[in-house]
């Protein structure tokens, strides 16, 4: 028996649409996350970039569950001495809905170059319309 590797040729990716209204935040970003990386496809392979275009519609209506919307914070720092910049999950979410999206799918995908290009295919929209409409009904076609 020998192990199949697809070629980069091979792999085709598809684009998904998921809607996050009244979605928990973290079940969200788990399927985000794993289509993200293919692991939904039969060819998965963890050292291509074998997953799928994602669009994320809705961003503001995502929900934490329990106190985590007072307790949440989010962490920024500069690397110099006093730049660290503390925000609540409520500003964060009033100001830029799309941020928490994609810091929750960010967070569980692996730690390494690659998760940077798998990023680059996570498209997140605060409201309910989206630029890709083309490219999700030619997905769909073939």
């Amino acid at each position: 028996m020998r192990t199949y590797f697809p070629k980069a040729l091979e792999l085709k990716a598809e684009w998904h649409v998921l809607d996050a209204s009244a979605q928990p935040l973290g079940r969200l970003a788990v399927e985000v996350a794993r289509l993200l990386q293919g692991k939904h496809k039969p060819t998965y392979t963890p050292h291509m970039l074998s997953g799928d275009f994602v669009i994320v519609v809705n961003a503001s209506k995502a929900v934490l569950t329990g106190k985590k919307a007072e307790q949440k914070v989010y962490y920024r720092f500069s690397g110099y001495p006093g730049g660290l910049r503390v925000m609540p999950f409520r500003t964060v979410a009033a100001k830029s809905p799309e941020l928490i999206v994609r810091q929750a799918v960010k967070g569980m995908l692996p730690h390494h170059a690659l998760a940077h290009r798998m990023l680059g295919r996570l498209k997140v929209y605060p409201g309910p319309e989206h630029p890709h409409l083309a490219q999700v009904t030619a997905s769909k076609k073939e």
